[in-house]
């Protein structure tokens, strides 16, 4: 019996999984809803499906589970209305630009008892996943620090940046949960700082940057360094090292192919994947392979809404060291 899932929001994302649940062979998409009727109707035109209100999908009975794609200040109410009326959720990241609004969504969540898995796709990345894994095994014994470079290969526009919430809870935050789920540790401390220097426009009409280093030190001593820019020339950089008191895990870029050309002149290789749809293409299938098996009650959920709202806490911490200039400290 295939599971019956709703996507709303049919944007960028929601295309994604959209197109994902329609070519899972267990999943039956019951349905499209987007504030914009045309885009609805064009996806689910594509994909042979419905298209939905939301106040429909919520009420019928037969769906389980809603795939949240929408605009970031609609993540936290829809999610607390999915719950309520019995659904389970997959929601894109952040849970919410505010923190209080966060937690209270949390706790609805697990009031209702139902899962809430929420969209940090660079957990079923194959690659940072075996990386994951050999860890946990003890490949490299304890790890000690963990240096993350995450480069997008150019910014969005002003005008999305100014309803973002800034950098660290648009961008970095994906980096936060990265730093959580690796060292399976909470940070102690957090500084962070930035710069605006790809384009003056962010500063200028969006009061943000673009380039960020944050250092965090966690509760047992362990050192995170995330390094981020919204301009890499050279596509779309995504990797990162664990040092351990054995060894190194290093997790790099995923390029088109892995041919390597050696000439007179230089020996050369592609560039990285040019954008996060396609370097995260497979994770985009492996998590919602795992939605539908928690669903099923054949996995437990890796990543749920408490994660959201510890990577949330520590964007707006980075926010204001930021702005303040000054160390944050957590549990102080």
């Amino acid at each position: 019996m295939k599971t019956s899932l709703a996507v709303i929001g049919a944007g960028r994302i929601g295309q994604i999984h959209a197109g994902n649940a329609a070519r899972h062979p267990a999943i039956q998409l019951a349905g499209i809803a987007d504030a914009l009727p045309q885009p609805a109707a064009e996806l689910a035109a594509r994909l042979g499906t419905r298209v939905l209100d939301v106040e429909q999908i919520l009420a019928d009975r037969d769906i389980a589970g809603v795939l949240i794609c929408s605009s970031t200040d609609t993540h936290a109410d829809l999610i607390q209305r999915a719950v309520a009326a019995g659904k389970h959720v997959f929601c894109e990241k952040p849970v919410d630009l505010d923190l209080a609004r966060a937690r209270a969504c949390q706790k609805a969540v697990e009031a209702a008892g139902r899962a809430c898995l929420i969209g940090f796709q660079r957990r079923f990345d194959p690659t940072f996943a075996a990386l994951k894994a050999r860890l946990d095994a003890g490949e490299i014994g304890t790890p000690e620090a963990l240096t993350v470079v995450s480069r997008d290969p150019g910014a969005p526009p002003v005008a999305y940046l100014q309803r973002s919430g800034g950098i660290f809870k648009d961008m970095l935050i994906h980096d936060f949960d990265i730093f959580r789920w690796i060292l399976g540790d909470e940070a102690a401390s957090l500084y962070a700082t930035g710069s605006c220097l790809t384009d003056a426009a962010i500063a200028r009409e969006a009061d943000d940057i673009d380039t960020t280093a944050v250092t965090i030190r966690t509760v047992s001593g362990r050192l995170c360094q995330i390094h981020t820019s919204r301009r890499a020339a050279y596509g779309y950089d995504q990797r990162f090292e664990v040092l351990g008191s054995d060894g190194m895990l290093q997790a790099g870029n995923h390029r088109p192919t892995e041919v390597t050309a050696f000439g007179s002149a230089v020996v050369s290789t592609d560039k990285p994947e040019h954008f996060f749809l396609q370097r995260y293409e497979q994770a985009y299938r492996a998590e919602l392979e795992h939605f539908v098996a928690v669903l099923g009650g054949r996995e437990t959920l890796r990543v749920g809404i408490a994660d959201g709202v510890k990577a949330l806490e520590l964007a707006d911490a980075a926010t204001r060291s930021w702005r303040e200039g000054a160390v944050v400290h957590f549990g102080a």
